[in-house]
């Protein structure tokens, strides 16, 4: 099957505007590739500080023998039930390496934060520049510059991003990310949101919020709703950078040790019986991979958190993208799955219909995914259209992920849900936007409500407990973006308008800040750009301006004279708010990122 037009168009374009660019960096790659290894290349000094906490064989192997050496990146910790289970993989990735003839080290820990526990609360402030600092932390453990290739241990939100963002600027080494897998299926989502929204209307007290909360959030891995962790792990497999079909084997998987030994492999270029050399993550992350990622985040409805983080991604591998391409491949790539928020079944039960792969190989096959690229594996981006199994030697087998096991939650190219993916570009005389509609009903798409406008999302919960949004309404929520505070995520406010829009209200949010892969079914224009902070438009909105959003025409407007609008006073950020925003929980320590930050649309980078 030849490549969709659109597709090709779209890549053309990407190369195109970021030819100088990728040429820089690729450039820069080929430099540091033709070096001689590290320990042939370094100072004797250097090199015995860099082996002397190891075993005295793996020095052996490491100086004399000249073996491989794999650098271990590791976001353990026993806050994320996602990550907890990272404690055991460095003795199992040793182990494997040591099997093989090779070592392997744990070259660093990156923090890594959970956004459930920080969720409307100051740290969550920190959360979207947490992922500059783990790209940081990761060429921190990466610049002790003694590994040929590299394992990140990382799943959750901010940490995928982070731990591709510094590994790309360490391109020269193959690099295998190594998933933890989802938590077993608890109490619905649908039940869990049902509860919350009682919650918010004062029929169920802290008690049976907190027993819901807790049957749902219930043991180690990824929370089991479509949102950014779960989202990284399908844009990695679509990008060819995981063992084949790993994203979503629940931690306490007989396979999920087998898959953690054979991500040694791949990294080793020992997975295929035919020779291969595993390719530098920098080669791998190509436009023709990025836009890969577009696609299967698209096809599933996937986070909106990744309209910013692979962005960054992108333009860490010297590729520049924006919202246009996202749009232009909105229009042409089909909506697959159905998966919480976009539907009722968890990330288990997409799993059990053929997951990824499934998702995959339908992409493949209709022509929408670049099927000539490079991928950590000898067989190519095919292999990830498989899932994996024990055979009863307990060899890792593959085969195909189609059919369909379940059309109710993932559907063939020839009937998908929507015949468009899940995300739309907004533009108007409110500035940029973006909009995940494939949760929304359709008679949502279009909302057209007099605005009320907050400076916080705590001000909207008051109004929505005094009574006072009762009507047909669009809440503007604004100085929220990375300049402002940080853009946090205002998954806090999806209760309260989903109980309004419950009641036949026609409601809206429109904000600077994030929603993220939570969104669910109140229409949210999210991340505006440019930010109120940033004197974007948002910040000439008052109570009472009509706003009209149109996810079908792609439209976000307040509805005044042009002439008004063009004389209308922007309202500063008071500093009131300033410093309340920028103090306490450590925002302090972020004041620069704020001040550096790129927009939305840009990556909200804080490096450029």
């Amino acid at each position: 099957m030849s490549t969709h037009p659109t597709v090709l168009d779209v890549t053309d374009r990407i190369r195109e505007r970021s030819r100088g660019s990728r040429s820089a960096y690729l450039e820069r790659l080929a430099e540091i590739r033709n070096r001689d290894r590290g320990s042939d290349r370094m100072g004797c000094a250097n090199v015995a500080h860099a082996v002397a906490g190891i075993p005295a064989n793996d020095k052996f192997r490491v100086v004399t023998e000249r073996a491989p050496n794999i650098g271990i990146v590791t976001a353990y910790n026993d806050m994320l039930s996602a990550h907890a289970p990272y404690q055991s993989y460095p003795d199992i990735i040793k182990n494997e390496a040591r099997s093989l003839g090779a070592t392997a080290q744990v070259a660093g820990g990156v923090p890594a934060m959970c956004d459930g526990v920080t969720q409307g609360t100051p740290g969550m402030e920190l959360s979207l520049f947490s992922r500059d600092v783990i790209a940081m932390g990761t060429a921190v453990a990466l610049t002790h510059d003694m590994f040929d290739g590299a394992l990140l241990l990382g799943v959750c939100d901010k940490i995928v991003p982070g731990l591709l963002i510094g590994a790309l600027h360490f391109g020269h080494l193959p690099t295998v990310f190594v998933p933890a897998g989802p938590m077993p299926s608890g109490l619905s989502n649908g039940e869990k949101s049902k509860v919350r929204e009682q919650a918010a209307q004062g029929l169920v007290g802290r008690k049976g919020l907190l027993d819901a909360e807790m049957a749902a959030y219930h043991t180690v891995g990824t929370c089991t709703f479509y949102g950014t962790a779960n989202s990284n792990q399908m844009l990695l497999e679509a990008m060819g950078l995981h063992v084949p079909g790993t994203a979503f084997i629940q931690p306490g998987d007989a396979m999920r040790e087998t898959l953690t030994r054979e991500a040694v492999r791949t990294v080793l270029g020992r997975a295929s019986e035919t020779a291969f050399s595993c390719p530098p993550i920098g080669e791998v992350v190509d436009e023709r991979c990025i836009v890969n990622a577009m696609v299967a985040l698209l096809a599933t409805g996937g986070s909106t958190n990744h309209l910013i983080h692979w962005v960054a991604v992108a333009r860490s591998a010297g590729i520049v993208i924006d919202w246009d391409d996202f749009s232009r491949l909105s229009d042409v790539i089909p909506l697959l799955t159905r998966v919480y928020p976009n539907g009722s079944a968890d990330v288990n039960a997409f799993q059990a219909a053929g997951g990824p792969g499934f998702v995959i190989g339908e992409l493949l096959d209709a022509g929408l995914m670049h099927a000539d690229v490079l991928t950590v594996r000898a067989g190519g981006i095919r292999e990830f259209a498989n899932v994996p199994s024990l055979a009863d030697d307990k060899r890792l087998v593959w085969s195909s992920a189609a059919p369909s096991k379940d059309e109710a939650v993932a559907r063939p190219v020839e009937s998908p849900f929507s015949a468009t993916g899940g995300l739309k570009l907004l533009n108007g005389n409110l500035g940029r936007s973006v909009i995940k509609v494939s949760s929304v009903p359709d008679d949502r798409h279009v909302i057209e409500a007099p605005a009320r406008v907050f400076d916080s999302q705590a001000a909207l919960h008051q109004a929505f407990t005094a009574g006072e949004l009762e009507r047909d309404v669009v809440c503007v929520v604004r100085w929220q973006g990375p300049q402002a505070n940080g853009m946090p995520e205002l998954h806090k406010l999806t209760p309260p308008l989903s109980v309004l829009q419950g009641k036949g209200f026609r409601v809206a949010l429109v904000t600077d800040g994030r929603m993220s892969g939570a969104s669910g079914k109140v229409p949210a224009a999210i991340h505006v750009s440019p930010e109120a902070a940033a004197g974007g438009p948002l910040a000439k909105v008052r109570d009472g301006d009509v706003i009209r959003l149109d996810a079908v025409a792609g439209t976000l407007a307040v509805l005044v004279p042009d002439d008004e609008w063009a004389e209308r006073e922007i309202a500063n950020l008071p500093d009131a708010k300033r410093i309340a925003d920028g103090h306490g929980l450590g925002r302090e320590l972020f004041a620069g990122m704020r001040r550096n930050a790129l927009t939305a649309e840009e990556g909200a980078c804080s490096w450029l």
